[in-house]
Formats: structure tokens, sequence, C-alpha cells
């Protein structure tokens, strides 16, 4: 029997199975899964199957890792302020405020620089922002009752905190979670993956944390794609981890850097590899500057939330 190796098109092509030379009256056809290897009929390919299955699915693996590491290099839309455009700093949730009104993330920096003008209302859509939890609330319940994904993944975030009034129910948050993520939602992807991996609400599974990790890394998600290096870590999979951390590190993530100088310093990332990190995270960061988030995080407004009504 032949080893199982890719069949090209034009070569002198045989059955990986009985040598077969195709010919005139011979048509070879391609195995059906990744077209690796041809057969001159069923048979062959039936007695074929248990020699060829492991490089098959070798393939299957590589396939899935060509598309799981060459996806998601690029912060999504959403990770982006409205009103200056730039990236918003890692972890955005302490560098930027969610308007209930109409679910964008504005940049601290932005929302500052609004009031300094005299602006009350929300800087992107003018609506006028409420002063209690129950107001917030009710911009919030309005913008899930048109089916927001973003919406709704916050209102799953408020059930899990028990916040804006609503009782905590982690139940009711996965929900709400599982619903945004039918819906598009990268950020319930990734909640959904926090959640399997603590067994917050459901029970723990790494592996399904894993997959919700891994669809939301394949979408941008910075987080995810942190925390499926630090799976791979946990696994031995070091230069797996390492090539998660670099990513993610690129997209302006310190904690990706510091887990490869770490791994660096035990000798399980190289040099070349931290100084790849290191000067693609320093990249992301200065495209994340502005002169008016300096002069938040400078007058302490950065770290702030009650002056910016309106905000989930």
């Amino acid at each position: 029997m032949m080893s199982c190796v890719p069949a090209v098109d034009g070569s002198d092509e045989v059955c990986a199975n009985c040598g077969t030379t195709a010919s005139d009256t011979v048509k070879l056809k391609s195995c059906t899964a990744y077209r690796l290897v041809k057969y001159c009929g069923a048979d062959c390919q039936r007695a074929h199957r248990k020699q060829h299955r492991k490089a098959c699915m070798q393939r299957a693996a590589e396939l899935k890792d060509e598309e799981l590491y060459s996806q998601g290099h690029e912060r999504p839309e959403r990770d982006f302020c409205p009103i200056c455009t730039l990236p918003i700093p890692i972890p955005m949730e302490e560098h930027s405020v969610l308007k209930a009104c109409c679910m964008k993330r504005i940049c601290k920096g932005c929302a500052m620089a609004a009031l300094k003008r005299g602006m009350i209302d929300c800087p992107f859509c003018r609506t006028p922002l409420p002063d209690n939890d129950a107001g917030v609330l009710a911009l919030l319940q309005a913008r899930v009752g048109k089916k927001d994904p973003d919406a709704i993944n916050h209102l799953g975030q408020e059930y899990m905190q028990g916040s804006l009034g609503l009782q905590k129910s982690m139940r009711r948050a996965i929900g709400r979670w599982m619903e945004a993520a039918e819906l598009g939602s990268v950020g319930a992807l990734y909640n959904l993956g926090v959640a399997h991996e603590r067994g917050a609400g459901v029970g723990q599974d790494t592996e399904k944390a894993s997959k919700f990790y891994t669809k939301a890394a394949m979408q941008g998600c910075v987080q995810s794609r942190h925390n499926l290096g630090c799976f791979e870590g946990k696994k031995g999979n070091h230069h797996r981890a390492v090539r998660h951390f670099l990513i993610s590190a690129k997209m302006g993530d310190k904690d990706s850097v510091e887990a490869i100088k770490k791994r660096f310093v035990q000798g399980l990332a190289t040099k070349e590899q931290y100084a790849e990190a290191l000067r693609g995270y320093q990249e992301a960061v200065e495209e994340m500057k502005s002169h008016d988030r300096d002069e938040a995080e400078r007058l302490g407004y950065s770290k702030s939330k009650g002056w910016l009504g309106g905000c989930v």
C-alpha cells in the first residue's frame, strides 16, 4: 500500500490503495474530505480508510489552526470610540463608558471633552441622560426590545452583578448571553467562555469555554485570544500559547506581553518573539493615545464613572 500524499493535478496519479495509474480507462477520484489522495474505486477507498484516516485528521487540524491563527488580528469596530475613532485601551471598561441610550462605548477622553464643552447629553446620539438606575435600565431595556445584541449582552451582565435594581441571577445572565451570541455579540461569546471556565451559572467545562473563546478570538476579541493562550500554556503547549499571546499583544494587551516575557525567562519563548510582542504592543498603545485621553487620566476622570450619567 502507498503512503498518503497529496494528489497533485497533472502528476502521474495513482490509486493510494492499489497503485493503479490513472488512464483513459481508469478514472481516479479524490477522497471526499480533504482531497489528499485519490482512489480508483469505492472498494480501494474503503480498504485504505484506516491508513488514510490519520493523515486526513492531521490535515483537518492543520486547516483548523490556519483559520484560528490567521483570523481576528484586528479589533472589531465596537472597540473604537465613535467620536475620536481611536481604538479604546484595554481593558475597555476602565477607559470608556457604555451609553445605555445607543449602546456606544465612548472613550473617557471624548466624554470629558464633551463635558468641558457643556454637553450633558450623550456625546454620540444626544439623548438626555438619566441620573438614576431606573432611568438607565429603561434605556437599556428599550435597546433590548429592538434586539440589539450588545444591549442584550449587557443586560446579562447587569443580571450577573445584580445592578440597576435587578435581582442577581446567573441563570438569567446566561440566557441573555446565549441570545446575544446568536445575534452576533462577540462580548457575549466571551462572557459565555468565562462562565463555562469558572462554572458560574453553568457546569464548569473548559472545552466549552475554549470553543466560545475561539469564536470570539477569531472576531477580534483580545481577552478571548489571551485566554486561549492561557489554556494552551496550562496544557504545556507553549508554542501554541505564544502564538496566541503574540496576536493579543499586538492588539494592545499588556498581560499578553507579560505572558511572553515570563516564557522567555523560562526558556519557552525566544528573544525574537518577546521583542516582536513588545514592539507590537508599543505600536498599539501609541495608536490609542490622544490629548483628551491623557488629560482625562491626569485629572482623574479616567478613574471615575459617576460623573458620566446614563452609563451601564
